[in-house]
C-alpha cells in the first residue's frame, strides 16, 4: 500500500507552481503547492535554500519574483483563502477616490469565517456575503465595487467629508453614475448638544 501510495503522489513541478503564482504577483497557498507536488516539508526545504520566502500563514512566495505594489494585499487575500474582498477604507484608497490613509487594512469575508480566529493584527475584518455584481479588480486583488465601497462606508459611519469628496471624485471620473449614488447620502454630522443642567 506504501508504494502505491508514493507512485501515486504528485512529482514536484516547479513550472506548475510558477504558473499558479504568476497571476499572484509570486505568492501561492500552501494548497496551491501541494496541487504541484509541493509537501510541507518540501517547502520547508526551498525556503531554507532561500527559493521561496514566508509570506505569512500558509501563504509563500517565490523568493526571484520581482516585488510588486500590491505584495501585501495579495498575501492577505491569499490568507483568507481567496474569499476576502478589500472593502470600505482600502477600497477607497484603491481607487484614489479620497484622501484616506488606511493605517489597517479593510476586508470583507463571508459571514461563515464569523468564528474564525488568528487574525492579522493590520487586518479588520467585515463580515458579510457579498454578490459577484457588487466585486470587482484592481491591479491583481478583489475589491468592492465603487458603489458597494461608498454604501459600506456610510454605513461603516466613515468621516462625511472624505465620503463626500470620493462621491465627487468617483462621479468626475465616471467610475459611478447617478444610479450608484442614488441612496448614497453621507451622514450629517450630529450637532453637538449641550446638556443643561436645571
Amino acid at each position: 500500500m506504501g508504494i502505491w501510495k508514493m507512485s501515486e503522489a504528485k512529482k514536484p513541478d516547479w513550472s506548475s507552481l510558477y504558473e499558479l503564482a504568476l497571476p499572484q504577483g509570486g505568492h501561492f497557498r500552501t494548497v496551491q503547492a501541494a496541487a504541484a507536488g509541493f509537501s510541507k516539508q518540501l517547502l520547508h526545504k526551498h525556503l531554507l535554500a532561500g527559493r521561496i520566502e514566508h509570506a505569512m500563514r500558509g501563504v509563500y512566495r517565490l523568493a526571484h519574483f520581482p516585488s510588486g505594489d500590491q505584495d501585501e494585499l495579495i498575501a492577505l487575500w491569499l490568507w483568507s483563502a481567496e474569499v476576502g474582498v478589500f472593502s470600505h477604507e482600502t477600497a477607497l484608497a484603491l481607487y484614489q477616490l479620497s484622501d484616506v490613509l488606511p493605517s489597517r487594512v479593510y476586508m470583507t469575508v463571508p459571514r461563515s469565517w464569523a468564528r474564525r480566529s488568528a487574525v492579522p493584527p493590520i487586518v479588520v475584518l467585515h463580515y458579510a456575503d457579498i454578490p459577484e455584481s457588487d466585486r470587482t479588480w484592481v491591479g491583481q486583488v478583489p475589491v468592492t465595487t465603487v458603489g458597494r465601497t461608498l454604501r459600506d462606508a456610510v454605513d461603516a459611519g466613515m468621516d462625511p467629508g472624505l465620503i463626500a469628496q470620493a462621491i465627487a471624485e468617483g462621479t468626475a471620473r465616471k467610475l459611478i453614475g447617478r444610479s450608484d449614488v442614488r441612496g448614497i447620502v453621507p451622514p450629517k454630522r450630529r450637532p453637538r448638544r449641550d446638556r443643561v443642567l436645571t
